[in-house]
């Protein structure tokens, strides 16, 4: 019999943020999803064996362009997706250089001020990543 625990869909991603060029504010980048038209924080699916770190720092680089520097784990997420237990892990990470460039599976990317990001995100699960992000850099 198969456990619940081999149905699980592993996944991991980032709250990639910057200091705006502009004023020197933070800023979280978010990803807009065409096929669900949504918006949230980049993650995806692990490849069987992948590490979830050195996943989520490549789902990064596949959806915005941009590289990252891992910070602090943030709460793992689960929730029922298509029938089957998901899980994500988070990783607060600081944007280093890169370009985004629009694509099927993403096709915007987004630099907002934590309240606006809370705002423009579909799920409320990634809402609180915002304020968990804050509370890892030690400004909430």
């Amino acid at each position: 019999m198969t456990q619940a625990k081999d149905l699980t869909v592993r996944a991991a991603g980032c709250v990639l943020w910057r200091r705006s060029p502009a004023d020197g504010e933070l800023e979280i980048c978010l990803i807009h999803r065409p096929k669900y038209d949504d918006w949230s924080h980049p993650k995806g699916k692990l490849k069987r064996g992948e590490d979830p770190l050195e996943g989520a720092l490549r789902e990064v680089t596949e959806e915005t362009g941009h590289t990252a520097r891992p910070g602090a784990e943030l709460p793992t997420v689960r929730y029922v997706a298509n029938g089957r237990p998901k899980e994500v892990r988070y990783w607060a990470a600081e944007s280093g250089p890169g370009t985004f460039t629009p694509g099927p599976e993403v096709d915007r990317i987004r630099w907002l001020s934590p309240a606006a990001a809370r705002r423009r995100l579909t799920q409320p699960r990634d809402r609180t990543l915002v304020d968990d992000l804050l509370e890892s850099l030690h400004l909430a």
